[in-house]
């Protein structure tokens, strides 16, 4: 916790002395102060949930969910204000943002900043069980077989969103459903994991159903807990490896290349994605942190959306994901009343 206040207190000071931007070139400046800010804050996440769980003794369960879930909101508004900024920036120095380039044709034509206005829920889906086929054989083996995933209902939905947010969401819950249907080791071909895409004129919603036995009766109550539950021991243990993961997107795209060969913190027309999801999400699948769920519900939530579990005990998960679409819901933001009470 000390180190997260010490990251937000440099960053206040930091920010309180730039001066009032009157040309191209002190936005520059101030740019390039953003992008170290975010840098350096790529291991808030882990370091909070490593301080959640070390004061789970001293504050009850229902406070430090508070505490991070109102901190975790007010973190995403003011990354995706950053990264907007620095977004549009980009675009703005770009050589075809000009009236005389050539070509004329804009690469990032499909976006606004950080806004993917063509977000395909398919692609998001068949690229984040690519990552997560890649990371289940680099743990379990090339000899492991895989789940397949299949895809069915509105498979053409598109809609303005964050692509980063999209995908770590997406990710976090492929992820928990190959790894279930993997580790309970069917003979033969295990059953698929099945997404289905249901579109509606305010909202996608996406449910992911797998055969991997639910979640274990101990663990179920504390699902949506980011401090609680009989396994916070071993996530603790495990939450000291994530900061050296959280390292440069640079530093992530060079292993991620050496792994599979493709950028992994890339979207599909290789723009970056948010690094600290970024380093998150291409974790191995044996470095449980409990923390994927109830981060990926507050994602959800943020841009008011919702994220549901249903567990069938001795079979399967069903994982509900409803995402409203950019533009006709306001942000859920953390209040100064809601800060305070915190």
């Amino acid at each position: 916790m000390s180190h997260v206040y010490e990251l937000y207190y440099k960053a206040f000071e930091t920010l309180r002395r730039v001066r009032e931007i009157r040309s191209v070139e002190d936005n520059d400046r101030y740019c390039k102060i953003i992008s170290q800010t975010l840098q350096e804050h790529l291991t808030v996440i882990p370091r909070l949930a490593m301080g959640v769980i070390e004061c789970q003794s001293l504050m009850r369960p229902d406070e430090t969910d508070r505490f991070m879930n109102t901190l975790l909101r007010s973190r995403i508004s003011r990354r995706v204000i950053a990264e907007q900024h620095l977004a549009l920036t980009e675009t703005f120095h770009s050589p075809w943002h000009f009236p005389d380039a050539k070509p004329h044709h804009d690469p990032n034509a499909d976006f606004v900043g950080e806004v993917f206005l063509r977000c395909n829920a398919k692609e998001v889906v068949d690229e984040c069980s690519q990552r997560a086929k890649s990371l289940a054989q680099a743990a379990f083996g090339s000899e492991c077989a895989l789940p397949e995933v299949k895809l069915e209902g509105h498979l053409d939905a598109t809609f303005p969103y964050i692509l980063s947010h999209l995908q770590y969401i997406v990710g976090e819950l492929l992820r928990n459903s190959m790894q279930a249907v993997i580790e309970r080791n069917f003979p033969g071909k295990p059953p698929p994991v099945e997404v289905l895409i249901c579109e509606t004129p305010q909202h996608v919603i996406i449910r992911i159903s797998d055969q991997g036995g639910g979640v274990p009766k101990d663990i179920l109550p504390d699902l949506w807990s980011f401090g609680k539950g009989p396994r916070s021991h071993v996530h603790l243990e495990n939450l000291v490896q994530v900061p050296k993961m959280a390292a440069t997107m640079q530093e992530l795209q060079a292993s991620n290349q050496a792994a599979s060969g493709n950028v992994q913190g890339a979207g599909k027309d290789g723009r970056l994605v948010d690094g600290s999801l970024s380093s998150l999400t291409s974790r191995p699948p044996n470095l449980r942190l409990g923390m994927g769920l109830p981060m990926s519900r507050v994602y959800a939530e943020y841009w008011a959306g919702n994220l549901e579990l249903h567990s069938l005990e001795g079979y399967g998960v069903d994982a509900f994901l409803q995402i409203s679409k950019l533009g006709n819901k306001n942000e859920q933001l953390s209040t100064r009343a809601s800060m305070d009470a915190v």
